[in-house]
């Protein structure tokens, strides 16, 4: 088996669910729920990467570690970046993230994806993707992958690629799930990166790896993960799993 961590970025100053990291979900946290995703996976190590000191402590009193950074990361890649540095993790440990608004991940796609950079060692970076229906290309939130002949993505958008010139006998389309894996030795260099013109049009920071030539290796799975948190009606929906709401 894979042996991988799972650092999880979390932000209390989410506009559209302020505190979200702490919001109940049947009893516990949003973030606790999370690191139960994590460590169901498999994962050696579970790590939540906070700008709040209330986070990191309820991370800590639930088993795992609790790791206050900078507020002024543009991305969530920076934040997992400086969690590598703060842990000295060796260039070629494998780090998957895990959005900590994301408390219904299936375990077996953090595996998966860790998987997919393990079995790839010339990618630096792997993630995942789904078969995706004719009637979604046109929405931006959406993310669209290309893959070429060997499963390595050829690039991201949020606009439909590739582009039906004609009607398709069959889908040919793919939704990126972020849900990444990286290895140590990139995020090392990763803050260090020019951010191109693509990722600042497209706002997709997966870009700038492909930009500046690292190789991102996806996996197709069957289904996307239930959607994540960004709400209150998306807290309201995912607390009835929980037996709450």
């Amino acid at each position: 088996m894979t042996a991988f961590i799972v650092v999880i970025p979390a932000r209390m100053g989410s506009e559209r669910l302020p505190g979200k990291p702490l919001c109940e979900l049947g009893g516990h946290t949003m973030i606790e729920r999370v690191q139960e995703r994590a460590w169901a996976s498999g994962a050696v190590r579970v790590v939540v990467a906070t700008d709040d000191d209330r986070v990191a402590a309820v991370a800590r009193d639930a088993g795992g570690e609790g790791i206050v950074t900078g507020g002024d990361h543009s991305t969530g890649t920076d934040r997992i970046a400086e969690v590598c540095q703060t842990l000295e993790l060796a260039d070629d440990a494998i780090v998957v993230n895990l959005q900590g608004d994301e408390p219904l991940m299936p375990p077996a796609l953090l595996t998966a994806a860790a998987d997919g950079l393990n079995h790839h060692p010339d990618a630096a970076i792997a993630t995942l993707a789904t078969p995706m229906a004719r009637g979604l290309i046109d929405d931006p939130t959406a993310v669209k992958v290309v893959l070429d002949h060997r499963g390595y993505a050829l690039y991201f958008s949020r606009a439909p690629i590739p582009w039906p010139r004609e009607e398709p006998g069959e889908s040919v389309w793919y939704r990126h799930l972020g849900l990444y894996a990286y290895r140590a030795g990139f995020l090392h260099r990763f803050p260090g990166l020019g951010v191109p013109d693509i990722e600042r049009l497209e706002r997709l920071e997966q870009l700038r790896a492909l930009w500046h030539g690292y190789p991102i290796h996806v996996t197709t799975v069957a289904e996307a993960p239930e959607p994540g948190v960004d709400t209150p009606a998306d807290l309201e929906r995912v607390a009835a799993h929980y037996g709450g709401g």
